[in-house]
């Protein structure tokens, strides 16, 4: 399960329909309707929140309105909650490092075009569901 820190505008076509499909698993997680995936480490971040599922729901909704940016249609009604303001999460600049690292050597293998596009960018902006704090990567976080 990968459930990017980084803005979705920087995930290609694969990387953006794997985050939605994953952090759909994430919200039945958290809405206590499935037995796996209850241990995640990337669960932690949103189980931390005073409103898990609202905070996953949050997340979903950029996701979804960065697949309507590219024409794609992620169907909306199956997030949860919808239209409630949640805290964004803090998210470290150095998970962000390891995130844009990794990213950028998936998109290497798979999208370089799209990795071109993003060849300038060396601190990227955080997914809208998380604000840039400083700090080492996430004590959640497994060597990728």
């Amino acid at each position: 399960m990968r459930i990017w820190s980084v803005h979705p505008r920087y995930l290609d076509r694969q990387a953006l329909i794997a985050c939605w499909r994953e952090t759909l698993l994430a919200q039945k997680v958290l809405c206590g309707e499935t037995k796996g995936y209850t241990r995640h480490p990337q669960l932690q971040r949103f189980q931390a929140q005073q409103d898990p599922v609202a905070s996953v729901g949050a997340y979903l909704e950029a996701l979804a309105g960065e697949a309507d940016a590219r024409g794609y249609r992620f169907d909306r009604t199956r997030i949860r909650t919808r239209d409630v303001v949640v805290p964004v999460i803090d998210v470290t600049d150095g998970q962000m490092a390891l995130e844009w690292a990794h990213l950028r050597t998936k998109l290497a293998a798979r999208s370089p075009e799209v990795l071109a596009r993003w060849a300038d960018v060396t601190a990227p902006a955080p997914h809208p569901s998380f604000r840039l704090v400083a700090g080492p990567p996430s004590s959640w976080e497994r060597a990728v």
